[in-house]
């Protein structure tokens, strides 16, 4: 069980292209979004309640979320994450209808991670480390919250192992 300065510190190797990180700002909510939509079907009763595969999914991802040692960060993106499965559960009224809210932000999304990447010169780092997929909303969420002056020391620590962000200079590529 790796701790989330552990798992923030191997994602942000490959993320230190601030030009990447703004494109994880966008791209990663698409993708949890679309996540969202597409397991909003079926539903199916649990006494008063329903659910969606969505929720069944996220009850083992929040777990883990906040058991990665740093509960401030756990509760930020678990509470995100169920914000935008929510979110995906309220489109699509259709089976067309949700197939293309589903495949349209999922691809878009990652039409724009990809993007990210080229600006930072690496592969998603979910391709060394399927985990990668999870530690993806954590990394927004704890580069958000840096960026509002939370948690601080999780940022020190992170720019103490893999350096700080970066321009990367597109001119010297050959």
């Amino acid at each position: 069980m790796r701790a989330a300065v552990d798992l923030l510190s191997q994602y942000a190797e490959y993320h230190r292209d601030r030009r990447n990180i703004v494109s994880h700002f966008v791209g990663v909510p698409m993708i949890v979004f679309a996540v969202g939509v597409l397991l909003a079907r079926p539903t199916f009763a649990l006494g008063e309640t329903l659910l969606t595969p969505a929720w069944l999914v996220f009850a083992p991802v929040a777990a883990w979320y906040l058991t990665r040692g740093n509960l401030l960060l756990g509760l930020a993106v678990s509470l995100q994450v169920a914000a935008l499965l929510w979110l995906g559960q309220m489109v699509g009224s259709s089976v067309a209808g949700w197939l293309a809210w589903g495949v349209g932000f999922f691809v878009v999304g990652w039409v724009i991670q990809f993007v990210g990447h080229w600006y930072e010169g690496r592969k998603p780092a979910f391709v060394d480390d399927f985990v990668g997929l999870l530690v993806g909303p954590m990394f927004v969420s704890a580069e958000g919250m840096f960026m509002l002056g939370w948690n601080k020391p999780l940022l020190a620590e992170i720019e103490r192992r893999v350096g700080p962000t970066v321009l990367r200079d597109l001119a010297r590529i050959a």
